[in-house]
């Protein structure tokens, strides 16, 4: 399994979660070339799941159907 430094990772809410008050909220982080790291905001430090880059496109293309 292939490890990524997320030391210096800039996480953002994505625009896809909900919650009114921002409870329940998932991050994403850019930068890291074929990838995107997501993670729950409530847990920062907390397990994060790596994902293809493609792989997150298309789930995201998924949801909106």
């Amino acid at each position: 399994m292939r490890e990524f430094d997320l030391s210096n990772a800039r996480w953002r809410k994505s625009s896809y979660s909900g919650g009114d008050g921002g409870e329940d909220c998932v991050e994403v982080a850019a930068g890291l070339p074929g990838v995107v790291p997501v993670r729950d905001s409530k847990m920062t430090g907390g397990p994060v799941i790596v994902v293809g880059a493609v792989a997150w496109t298309e789930f995201i293309g998924g949801i909106g159907r």
